[in-house]
């Protein structure tokens, strides 16, 4: 049964800090016809998930500048249980897929798209160090600044690793890694294997691996992370 994990702030932090950093140095360590290769992201090469990771943050910072004074009502978990508010009654996930491969395919080079991802990198970095330890407003939720910090941490990592598909990157980062494996054991409501990695737990968890190196009973509940 899956259950809650709530995440303090001080964790919520060490967990997110770096790994935006760390996704820009692997986003820009390649050639720029590395990331015109496939991701591990349905339907994305690698420079249109550079795309859907900046625009991402862009919409974090917005979280992080709102305060709520109501009670949390979402945890580091149950956010990946529950389906953000559409503005687009009409919408379907291939719409997001080809509006965020238009997007990317406006960029000269992929080399423009990782700039404008830094930028978006460092000002959400420099708004989280400043953020106080109080809930936040975020895509019709409310969320305690701790689990909101946690499951960023957590998309960062899911699409750090869908960069290295086809092309070797750096890892994400630890502390960002465990707060992934936390995320996918609070959902499957079960301890991994010990054999598998941080990595492939998350992996697996995204639906990005084959999920029977989970042992059956956690493979019948995979992916987990939307």
């Amino acid at each position: 049964m899956p259950a809650s994990l709530h995440v303090d702030h001080p964790t919520g932090l060490t967990g997110f800090l770096g790994q935006p950093d760390a996704f820009v140095a692997a986003a820009g360590s390649a050639s720029d016809s590395d990331p015109l290769t496939a991701s591990r992201c349905h339907g994305w090469a690698a420079v249109d998930l550079v795309v859907h990771v900046r625009t991402g943050l862009q919409e974090m910072l917005g979280g992080v500048v709102t305060p709520s004074s109501s009670a949390p009502d979402t945890d580091a978990a149950s956010y990946w249980r529950t389906d953000v508010p559409s503005t687009d009654d009409g919408a379907d996930p291939v719409d997001g897929i080809l509006w965020t491969r238009r997007t990317a395919s406006a960029y000269r080079r992929p080399s423009g798209a990782v700039g404008h991802l830094r930028m978006a990198a460092d000002a959400v970095g420099t708004a989280v160090d400043r953020m106080p330890d109080d809930p936040v407003a975020f895509q019709g939720r409310v969320l305690a600044s701790g689990d909101f910090l946690a499951t960023w941490a957590v998309e960062l990592a899911v699409h750090h690793l869908d960069l290295s598909r086809d092309v070797t990157v750096g890892s994400p980062t630890a502390e960002c890694l465990r707060l992934g494996c936390a995320t996918v054991e609070a959902l499957a409501g079960a301890a991994f294997p010990q054999d598998l990695s941080d990595a492939e737990r998350v992996l697996i968890g995204a639906g990005r691996l084959d999920p029977s190196k989970a042992g059956k009973a956690l493979a019948a509940a995979m992916p987990v992370l939307g």
